[in-house]
């Protein structure tokens, strides 16, 4: 497995990965044909979440917004591909910061930061380039791989240009080292909870559904300002990145009043953007358990 390992990053994943995004991008309407018409690949998946999510839409809009995905999906893993060779010179021209004064505010005040997210449009190109816009440490929650090899260069490459990853497996751990340290932690709240009775729940794109709350609860634990970071699709292979307001009081909200918010603002991009979250996560596979009431 080992020597598969090494075959299929260094003589398919790295030599892709030096090609110009121009000619990424015509295997990418390439590979959107291959992927929508061919294979399928998780067609099912995509087009139940979208029907769920949009229940007032016509099979037309839904086939719309499914073929405009696929096409964004293959741009992303092409994309995704290339920020292994990519250059800090090259990823801060496609990925553009909008507002770096909010973050600027916090640092001035010695005030730790939450950044709340979701996966909406290219986030890979904004963990090569967050790190360059904030005075901040730079750190994202993220599960690691089953493929030691893989996870290994994953790490490797979303941490090149300052970006410090933190395994769900040692949050606490570290959130505890770094107590009294100028930081800013990037948590994906839109995925699908481990364990649906430690969620959040509330109803998300006309859904039931659990909400990871751990930045919730870290940022009341060390009384860390909360933010939502918002990137949008300039372009193709461009993006742009902006921080919004949630609360620099957080121990001060209820309970569940921070990941609510985070939760609409990821909501809200989405119904804008349909084509640019990424649908075919099994992001509904939890049912909410008796022993947890409405919130």
């Amino acid at each position: 497995m080992r020597a598969l390992n090494y075959l299929l990053y260094y003589g398919f994943i790295i030599p892709l990965s030096l090609l110009p995004f121009r000619v990424l991008y015509i295997i990418s309407d390439g590979l959107y044909f291959l992927f929508y018409y061919v294979i399928r690949y998780r067609k099912e998946v995509v087009a139940t979440n979208i029907k769920n999510s949009f229940p007032t839409k016509t099979d037309e809009e839904i086939e719309f917004i499914t073929k405009r995905f696929y096409a964004h999906f293959c741009d992303l893993v092409l994309e995704s591909l290339k920020i292994f060779t990519i250059s800090e010179k090259d990823a801060k021209k496609r990925m553009c910061f909008k507002n770096p004064e909010l973050l600027n505010r916090f640092a001035q005040q010695h005030k730790s930061v939450i950044i709340m997210g979701g996966h909406i449009n290219n986030w890979e190109m904004l963990a090569v380039t967050v790190a360059g816009a904030m005075k901040h440490k730079a750190q994202a929650i993220y599960k690691p791989l089953s493929s030691l090899f893989f996870d290994k260069r994953m790490r490797a490459t979303r941490g090149k240009f300052g970006l410090h990853m933190i395994s769900t497996k040692k949050v606490k751990e570290y959130f505890e080292e770094e107590k009294g340290n100028l930081s800013a932690t990037i948590f994906g709240i839109d995925q699908s909870p481990g364990n649906p009775e430690k969620c959040y729940w509330t109803t998300f794109l006309n859904q039931d559904t659990g909400v990871l709350f751990g930045a919730e609860k870290f940022a009341k634990e060390y009384n860390y300002a909360v933010v939502y970071g918002r990137i949008n699709k300039e372009s193709r292979g461009y993006y742009s990145f902006e921080f919004l307001d949630i609360t620099d009081s957080p121990q001060q909200t209820n309970h569940g009043e921070i990941t609510e918010k985070a939760t609409r603002m990821i909501e809200t991009d989405i119904i804008a953007n349909p084509q640019y979250w990424l649908w075919t996560h099994k992001r509904w596979k939890h049912k909410r358990p008796k022993t947890v009431g409405s919130n």
